[in-house]
């Protein structure tokens, strides 16, 4: 079952970045940013999880010697990336706005000709 996160992940990955790569329209190339955003959080946490652990919080009294537990570094990476990549996508959707009243157009390869 972890296999399919992997090739989830990757799958994401790879769209993301071809999405940013041949797109021209400047909300698609946002849209594949995210895209991106989200497979390394998946990856992130596919990495991190244990088959059979458990979660990293208990007492004293709740300890036994077999237990061992999902890794809480990954979860707590995926945690801070989820809202840095909410807050670079609203970022990006704001220059994306504001372009579009500069220039009159979400196409990248006509706002690259009209520069000056």
């Amino acid at each position: 079952m972890i296999l399919v996160n992997y090739i989830a992940a990757i799958f994401l990955i790879v769209l993301g970045f071809y999405t940013l790569i041949f797109k021209t329209d400047l909300i698609k190339i946002v849209i594949g940013l995210s895209i991106v955003d989200y497979g390394v959080n998946l990856l992130i946490v596919s990495v991190g999880f244990n088959p059979g652990g458990t979660a990293p919080i208990f007492t004293v009294n709740e300890l036994d010697p077999g237990m061992f537990f999902v890794d809480p570094i990954p979860q707590a990476l995926t945690l801070t990336s989820i809202v840095i990549g909410a807050c670079v996508t609203a970022l990006a959707l704001s220059l994306v706005v504001r372009m579009r009243e500069e220039y009159n157009t979400l196409d990248a390869r006509e706002i690259r000709r009209l520069r000056g």
